[in-house]
This record gives structure tokens, sequence and C-alpha cells, in this order.
């Protein structure tokens, strides 16, 4: 209950008190096609035009607005009691206008979301199968909870890749939900040598090319499905 939730931080805060919320950017989320940070452990998916609504149904205001490149783009917000007569930062009217820019007051950047997920499903599926059929192995990086939406939503399977490697010890010889692609150490990409690498915590790519570099001694490539199915 949103509204609950924020009319204990009402209570708590000290008259000239300041608190802040961090959460996913719903405007990079459409606009990247970042479907994929939709699950089960996020509830909500806030823009800072509807987060402003909220706040100030119960009693706060928006002062300032930080944008983060955390999960693929996510918004932190300062709030203040609606009482507080103190300066708003700039950023605060210049991202409410990107935002009403992009049509995120409206029904329609919404509608539209669902058809580019879909192209998208499409074109990875597509760049997938066309190494597959070229005789070509590959492999994925991670085992993260977005990383399972993306894959059970575009139905990729054993069929597509061989198997995924995780640094979390806890998730070795298990196997990822619905897919039941197998979660084996990090070490197995040296030892199978996959042609290439599906990298599904797609918002640690730069952290990820650098530590495995070293597959391009053996001529592998990574593959980024998101925003746009590409390989790097």
């Amino acid at each position: 209950d949103p509204n609950d939730f924020l009319r204990g931080f009402k209570l708590l805060l000290a008259p000239n008190g300041l608190i802040t919320f961090e959460f996913p950017d719903v405007m990079q989320l459409i606009q990247r096609c970042e479907f994929d940070t939709i699950y089960h452990e996020h509830f909500m998916y806030l823009s800072l035009l509807s987060a402003e609504a909220l706040l100030r149904r119960n009693g706060l205001k928006v002062v300032r607005v930080d944008t983060l490149a955390t999960h693929g783009g996510s918004l932190r917000l300062y709030a203040r009691h609606d009482s507080w007569d103190g300066p708003i930062d700039t950023s605060v009217a210049g991202f409410r206008a990107k935002e009403a820019a992009a049509g995120l007051h409206t029904l329609e950047a919404y509608q539209k979301f669902p058809k580019k997920v879909a192209a998208l499903k499409r074109r990875l599926l597509s760049l997938l199968i066309d190494i597959k059929d070229a005789g070509k192995t590959i492999a994925g990086y991670g085992a993260p909870a977005k990383g399972n939406t993306l894959l059970n939503y575009c139905g990729i399977g054993m069929d597509m890749i061989d198997f995924t490697v995780d640094r979390n010890t806890w998730k070795h010889g298990q196997y990822l939900p619905g897919t039941r692609i197998p979660i084996l150490p990090v070490s197995a990409m040296d030892e199978r040598r996959p042609d290439y690498v599906l990298i599904l915590p797609w918002n640690l790519k730069d952290e990820i090319v650098a530590n495995m570099a070293h597959i391009s001694d053996w001529g592998g490539r990574f593959i980024l499905p998101i925003p746009e199915p590409v390989i790097l």
C-alpha cells in the first residue's frame, strides 16, 4: 500500500528532514525496452510524475531528482514536507518536462510498450537462430532474475543456450527456473569455450566484458540482448 507507506514517512520525518527514494526509471525502461527489469521482486514502476502524485497525496513534495545508471536507469528522488518553503532544485522541473515530452502522462506511451517488447523478442530469437544454424555454441553469463524473465518470455531454452555461469557459488549445480538451463562455475567458460556468450545481467555489461575479455583468445564474442540484440 504505497499511500500507507508514505504516510509513515510523513510521520517520521523531522520538520526540516529530507527523505530519498530510489527506484527503476520507467521512462528509460520503456525507451530502452528493458522489459526484463519487470519481475516479482519489483512491485511498482514509477515515473517522476506518478511519484509526485503519490507524495503530494500524502503531504510530501519532491525537491530534487537524480538520474542513476543502476538497473539500466533509476531515479533518486529527494522529498520534504509539503509545508517546506525552501528552494526546489531545477532538476525537478527539467525531468518533469522530459517525462511529459515522452508522453508518460498518457496511456499511449504504455500501450506501445508491449509491441516494442515483442519486436525485440523476434530480433533476439532471429540472431540466436542464425548463430545456432551456423553450428556455433552459445552460453549464458549470469543467473539473475532479469535473465530468467528474458529467457522465459522469449522461449529460449537448452536448444539455444548450453549452460550459464555465475559467480555465486550457491547457484552452482542448480538450474534456471522454467528453462532448466544448468548453472555452472565461471571456470566452465574456459573449459567449454563457447563461440558466443549471452550476457543476461546486461546492466553489468562493462564489468562482465572486462572480466571475461579473454574469451576472444578462442574467438568467443559477447551478445547483448537489451536495449538492442547485438554481437559485441
